[in-house]
């Protein structure tokens, strides 16, 4: 008989590994757990790449790369019904980054801003703003000019550098950079 006669059952039929079972099982005194620390105590589950509190494979690794990541646009966002509920705003008036920041609903001017059109317990807007910010969502348009107020958005630099013109109709953008993809939708606008 050759080894490789026995190989597919030689796995078949190992015993199970007992545990805990006195020094004659051959897993005697600690059972398979070690010397102390954490791992010989009962409960203890490591992470998978935990290395004992030595530097991780992982982050010995350099890095190297594009991301876009810090490219992300990112906003101050106010909903519309939280402007309408502010004292400042309680006639109307101007809603713009400046008057969102001395009424307290922005921090400051170092994001973009973006206005939202949640009015809360509202069932409409009555009263009139003018809004400028930089991003204004379709709901919350709808709801300002059904009061009768103006929206101008200005865009983000990812707007401006794109050609998108956030006022009009058609906002597709105007400057791109790519070509398109050689499909039936890239095909169609050609």
């Amino acid at each position: 008989m050759m080894i490789h006669d026995i190989t597919a059952m030689a796995g078949k039929y190992k015993s199970r590994k007992r545990v805990g079972r006195g020094q004659g099982s051959g897993q005697g005194k600690q059972a398979g757990r070690g010397h102390k620390g954490a791992g010989s105590r009962t409960g203890y589950s490591g992470r998978a790449a935990f290395e004992g509190g030595q530097m991780p494979y992982f982050r010995r690794m350099p890095k190297f790369g594009f991301t876009n990541v810090q490219f992300k646009t990112r906003f101050f966002v106010v909903n519309l019904g939280s402007i309408a509920a502010h004292p400042d705003f309680a006639k109307g008036g101007v809603v713009d980054v400046d008057s969102l920041t001395k009424a307290g609903l922005v921090r400051d001017q170092s994001r973009d801003l973006k206005i939202l059109g949640d009015l809360g317990e509202a069932e409409k807007l009555t009263v009139k703003f003018d809004v400028t910010a930089n991003r204004v969502t379709d709901s919350a348009r709808k709801h300002i000019e059904a009061a009768g107020g103006s929206v101008k958005e200005t865009g983000t630099r990812r707007d401006v550098v794109r050609g998108v013109d956030r006022n009009s109709d058609d906002r597709s953008p105007k400057n791109l950079t790519k070509k398109l993809r050689r499909t039936s939708a890239g095909m169609k606008k050609k």
